[in-house]
């Protein structure tokens, strides 16, 4: 193992450790205590027939509301490498607040399991959901797919996979499925996993530390292959290609101080190119993923614009 490898297994377990830390202690915020108290979580359950530690997911819902309310997946971030379900407690949160039933996933992490194990359990989820979805309170005629770093990138993958017939037998079966997604919400994503070094080229000045991190995050996906088009869905987007469905509304949100922004530039131009309804919100001073932090004033405007993005394509969930 040569030094730069070192030095890579090394900032990645210290992100991992500090990262985990960090979304745990946020809970005893007061702001974070409160709302934990507003909603309901069915933790753990089991999205499939085998014994796959990772394919389990967590049921949210707001106390205040009753009936079905329309669908979430929510896909966690970490790099496709780390975090869970369990550090993105927040998110789930906050949407299930806005009168969703969210089921937020976990799924099999590089290096143990590259892609496409990822990409496939998320497929495997959103199958479960629309069979299970309504034992939970679901309105499974209503779908928003969200998530953030990794999970912007597999929300988008999902999207492509509902749009349009794909050779492979598991992206095949979305497409039959025929998922009623009427938004998505990619949020600070990750959207392309070849060509790494395209971040640090661009910004000279980002640390060694988080160009070997997206470096090692993107390696690990392709685990050595060449890119398979669904684990880059930016680059079909920007392509040539023709969906046979419409793909849906899109927002995302990102920092100026978040290293890999111009990935969310590019999927606003992307789906701007191709005439599909696109929101890009860009705060100043954001680091990645800043708006788990909810509370402070920059994260409570990103969160208050992803709200009325939902109240634009999804209404009629609060009543």
């Amino acid at each position: 193992m040569g030094l730069q490898d070192v030095r890579k297994r090394a900032g990645g377990a210290l992100i991992r450790g500090s990262l985990t830390s960090l979304t745990h202690m946020m809970r005893l915020h007061p702001k974070a205590r409160a709302l934990l108290k507003k909603v309901s979580v069915e933790s753990d359950v089991s999205y499939g027939a085998d014994d796959v530690p990772a394919h389990i997911l967590d049921v949210y819902r707001p106390r205040h509301l009753d009936g079905p309310l329309p669908t979430l997946l929510y896909i966690h971030g970490g790099g496709f490498r780390i975090l869970s379900k369990d550090t993105h407690w927040m998110m789930n949160a906050l949407f299930a607040m806005q009168g969703f039933t969210v089921f937020s996933v976990n799924y099999r992490l590089v290096p143990e399991d590259p892609f496409p194990a990822g990409l496939t359990d998320v497929f495997q989820a959103a199958r479960w959901i629309q069979k299970h979805g309504a034992e939970y309170g679901a309105d499974l005629s209503r779908w928003v797919v969200a998530g953030e770093s990794a999970g912007a990138n597999l929300t988008c993958a999902l999207s492509i996979a509902n749009c349009t017939k794909r050779p492979e037998a598991w992206a095949a079966e979305i497409y039959d499925l025929n998922l009623p997604i009427q938004a998505i919400l990619p949020a600070c994503g990750i959207l392309e996993v070849a060509n790494s070094g395209r971040f640090k080229a661009r910004k000279p000045k980002l640390s060694t530390l988080l160009a070997d991190r997206i470096g090692m995050v993107c390696d690990q996906y392709l685990a050595g292959h060449e890119t398979p088009e669904l684990a880059s869905p930016i680059t079909i987007l920007e392509s040539d290609w023709v969906a046979d469905r419409p793909f849906p509304p899109t927002m995302a949100i990102c920092g100026t101080k978040d290293p890999i922004l111009d990935d969310t530039r590019r999927l606003g131009s992307a789906l701007s190119a191709r005439g599909v309804s696109n929101q890009i919100e860009i705060y100043e001073g954001g680091l990645h993923a800043f708006h788990a932090a909810f509370w402070t004033p920059r994260s409570i405007k990103a969160w208050e614009a992803q709200y009325a993005f939902l109240d634009e394509h999804v209404p009629n969930r609060l009543q």
